[in-house]
């Protein structure tokens, strides 16, 4: 519980970006959110650092292209001096490469400046309350990278099972979901967004999202990332168009 903010709490905001604009409407999107305030701004990955010290916010919103220091390197000082704050990267790269570094490097949350409104106001709810956040377009980089680096035993604990060992296994994991349910835990884990799962399944984006809430907390997943090791070591994911 000490980690989730309380009602009467709002979530401390630190904006870094080398963009006036950008960082002025963030500001009003934030602002406009009963439960956020922006406690602070800053121009550069230096700037990001001092200010943290200074204002100490929950989440520091990072862009990665930016003068005398970057967003990476950024976060990865940030994370060590005050392990307490969460950093979610904020970009307009969508490489593997970027993506897969600012996981190393300890941010918690990392999306693309083109997501939406609201998906950035969820990302930075979650980070408060100590989950992470990633573009649903990216999960399916998570998926190969996680496949890369287990794929030995992946492949040797699955090869030990047989077919009837292999339905039951999964059965015995997901016999707390409703059907509903574990069609939407696997097109979350393969990267499908909201959006894109509310008009395969002709539902509302509120129920895949009450349907995704409902997944998590049956399953004890945090995030995105035990959601998609969950997914492929259950077998609902095939790791083959991966490889």
């Amino acid at each position: 519980m000490s980690g989730e903010k309380t009602t009467q709490e709002k979530i401390r905001i630190l904006l870094a970006d080398d963009h006036d604009l950008l960082r002025q409407g963030l500001k009003l999107l934030f602002e406009a959110q009963p439960d956020m305030q922006v406690v602070g701004e800053a121009r550069n990955g230096r700037e990001a650092i001092e200010q943290t010290s200074e204002h100490a916010p929950d989440v520091v919103i990072m862009d990665i292209s930016m003068a005398e220091m970057d967003g990476l390197e950024a976060c990865q000082r940030i994370r060590k001096l005050h392990p307490g704050v969460q950093v979610l990267i904020l970009t307009m790269h969508e490489s593997e490469e970027y993506f897969l570094q600012a996981l190393r490097i300890g941010a918690a949350g990392y999306l693309v400046k083109k997501a939406a409104p609201t998906e950035l106001s969820t990302a930075v709810r979650t980070l408060a309350q100590g989950g992470a956040y990633l573009y649903p377009g990216l999960a399916k980089t998570l998926i190969r990278a996680y496949i890369s680096t287990h794929n030995q035993s992946y492949a040797y604990i699955n090869s030990q099972k047989s077919g009837k060992e292999k339905n039951s296994s999964l059965g015995h994991a997901l016999d707390v979901l409703t059907p509903r349910e574990v069609e939407v835990l696997k097109y979350v884990a393969e990267g499908k967004t909201n959006q894109e799962i509310a008009d395969m399944l002709v539902i509302s984006i509120k129920t895949v999202q009450a349907h995704r809430a409902n997944v998590m907390d049956k399953l004890g997943l945090h995030d995105i990332t035990h959601l998609v090791r969950f997914a492929i070591h259950h077998g609902l994911i095939a790791a083959e168009p991966y490889l």
